[in-house]
């Protein structure tokens, strides 16, 4: 079982509990024990630096002063991961990733050109 730790009280608690059984914190949102609550830290907003917020998507009704959420999404992390993938997107690595799926049948074609030059070159 896999264990976390409370962001008020820093006990460990079950990975799936919705509030911690010390300090009654509430650490999901109730009834979906999969999905992670965002708390913001201090006297910030998490709308302040939220994806869903930045492109007017959200409909948050505690919008743009929700202090905890679970769709929040962080804007600096979006933006490097857009980046990071805009770099994965190039030739030589999508050529690269192309090869690592099929290197199976890439050894299948390669034994099959083999068999097919030591047949050629004996008849």
């Amino acid at each position: 079982m896999a264990t976390v730790s409370c962001p008020r009280c820093h006990q460990l608690v079950e990975s799936q509990a919705i509030t911690c059984p010390y300090c009654r914190t509430t650490l999901k949102a109730f009834g979906h024990p999969g999905i992670p609550l965002h708390r913001a830290t201090g006297n910030e907003y998490l709308c302040d630096t939220c994806t869903y917020h930045a492109d007017d998507t959200c409909n948050f009704p505690q919008r743009p002063y929700a202090k905890d959420c679970t769709l929040y999404q962080n804007l600096a992390e979006y933006q490097l991961q857009q980046e990071q993938q805009r770099q994965d997107n190039s030739f030589g690595t999508t050529f690269h990733s192309w090869i690592k799926r099929n290197q199976t049948w890439l050894l299948l074609l390669g034994l099959l050109l083999i068999c097919l030059f030591i047949a050629l070159s004996t008849s």
